[in-house]
């Protein structure tokens, strides 16, 4: 089975939706209390679940027309888009470290990519 560019689309559209929601969290989780009626009314956290949902959603369409070898790793690019929106919604640092990870991830996510042709 050959992956289609749509599955591959849907796979970018699914990270980059499950790095918006992982920010939701975050956001929801620096006022969450720990009370089951006090995580009800957090609409940073419940924008942030309901984010990652629908990355799944994105994940589930993209997998019925592509290798999961292939696509899997391709979700490793949340990690990207967590690094840019954290230093824009959080004012988290960018350090050498973080930027060589991001490298090697996208080094990865090639690979596997070119593996699958």
């Amino acid at each position: 089975m050959k992956t289609s560019p749509e599955s591959i689309a849907l796979v970018l559209v699914a990270s980059f939706l499950g790095s918006f929601g992982m920010v939701g969290l975050k956001a929801g989780a620096e006022r969450a209390e720990i009370r089951l009626s006090s995580l009800l009314r957090n609409w940073r956290l419940a924008v942030g679940v309901a984010l990652f949902l629908l990355s799944s959603v994105f994940f589930v369409l993209a997998i019925r027309r592509g290798e999961l070898t292939v696509l899997y790793p391709m979700v490793s690019l949340g990690y990207v888009w967590t690094l840019i929106w954290s230093r824009l919604f959080f004012g988290e640092p960018i350090t050498r470290a973080k930027i060589g990870a991001v490298g090697l991830i996208l080094l990865g996510v090639v690979l596997v990519a070119a593996g699958g042709r």
